[in-house]
């Protein structure tokens, strides 16, 4: 006898079950267990982080609101080796690792800085020029396009439509039972799929696409010619992480570049800290490019509202001052690239689409205002 995984069967809103909102938290909790395929790194050193508690963040009234919210799991603060802040939740703690969701695209930005320096690739060429299999959506658009959530395709990201293409995606990254167990998608295959009379976004505003990070992914491992997890690894030995990043990945094992991780908030921080010092690892490797990320704080297309005092740039958010982005279902990371403050906020929202626009400003004004603070060197 045998039954569908009850954790990835989809119900009638078509959502498996670690996505809907009876089971969320524990989804978000435990993503890297519920998916059907996961990858693990584990840095060879760790950044020691020692605790110098700042009364201040604990005091101030949106981090006292924000973390009494019946949905949030967990807030770090560090600056360099000091952990400012943190609060957890009953039901999470230090050494848990939770769902980054989007977050996981700014990893692209450390990836593909690391390929403008080494000369190996051109953000003004044309993804088709790297990836000849790719289908119509893609083939025309810029790198540059691809990395500044600018591009124009069939590719939807519209949560409140539980049919949008983003959940479909979900196959792919083995989130979802395969809708023909017989010929389940890849994410070569799923990319290969998205079509396009004409890329160009004529918006004026980002057109935001999961589907773009992994785009990118694809061509990191054409140019290099070394498979993205090979990148991920050397990203987890810069940040020195203590816990393991685990990423979900699909059947071929390709990580989900744009919404696999899942990392301790302490060690979301560590990771963000390598913003803070322009791609440079815990080593003094690079594994990013110092000019791209000041290039990134630059840079950008103007964000839908209500974050439209943002732009997304080169696979971040930014104000100018900091770098961040947020993930589905609750999630921020900011690293402030003046003061060096890196915030994480965790958080799972229960509602239908599991996600709500206007919940983010007031996480993100927080970790900008706990940026901004006075600190002593």
């Amino acid at each position: 006898m045998s039954e569908t995984n009850p954790d990835l069967t989809l119900d009638a809103g078509n959502q498996p079950r670690w996505n809907q909102p009876d089971h969320r938290r524990d989804g978000f909790h435990n993503l890297h267990r519920h998916a059907r395929y996961c990858l693990s790194f584990r840095a060879a050193r760790v950044m020691t982080l020692q605790k110098r508690m700042d009364l201040r963040i604990a005091n101030m009234e949106p981090v006292r609101r924000l973390t009494s919210l019946p949905w949030f799991s967990a807030m770090a603060v560090i600056r360099g080796n000091d952990l400012l802040f943190e609060r957890y939740a009953p039901d999470f703690g230090p050494d848990r690792p939770h769902s980054i969701m989007s977050i996981s695209k700014t990893i692209m930005n450390l990836v593909i800085g690391r390929m403008l320096e080494d000369g190996k690739i051109d953000l003004a060429h044309k993804v088709g020029h790297y990836l000849p299999w790719i289908g119509s959506g893609y083939a025309t658009a810029t790198v540059q396009q691809v990395l500044d959530m600018n591009v124009a395709n069939d590719y939807s990201e519209d949560y409140s439509n539980s049919r949008c293409t983003a959940f479909a995606h979900e196959e792919a990254m083995g989130l979802r039972l395969p809708a023909d167990p017989a010929h389940e998608h890849t994410q070569r295959s799923f990319l290969a799929t998205i079509r396009s009379p004409d890329t160009t976004n004529r918006s004026g505003r980002t057109d935001y696409k999961s589907s773009n990070t992994d785009v990118l992914a694809m061509i990191t491992e054409a140019v290099s010619s070394r498979p993205i997890r090979s990148h991920l690894a050397d990203i987890v030995d810069a940040a020195g992480i203590e816990g393991c990043l685990h990423i979900t990945a699909d059947r071929e094992g390709f990580p989900n570049t744009s919404g696999g991780v899942c990392l301790t908030a302490r060690d979301l921080a560590r990771y963000g800290s390598l913003f803070v010092r322009r791609g440079r690892g815990i080593d003094g490797r690079q594994v990013g490019s110092a000019s791209f990320i000041e290039e990134s704080l630059q840079a950008g297309i103007p964000m839908s509202e209500p974050r439209d005092w943002l732009r997304y740039s080169n696979q971040t958010n930014t104000d100018g001052r900091w770098l961040g982005h947020g993930g589905y279902g609750g999630q921020y990371m900011s690293a402030d690239l003046v003061s060096g403050v890196v915030g994480v906020f965790y958080s799972v929202l229960e509602n239908k689409e599991g996600t709500d626009s206007y919940y983010y400003v007031p996480i993100i004004k927080m970790l900008e205002e706990i940026g901004r603070l006075d600190f002593q060197a």
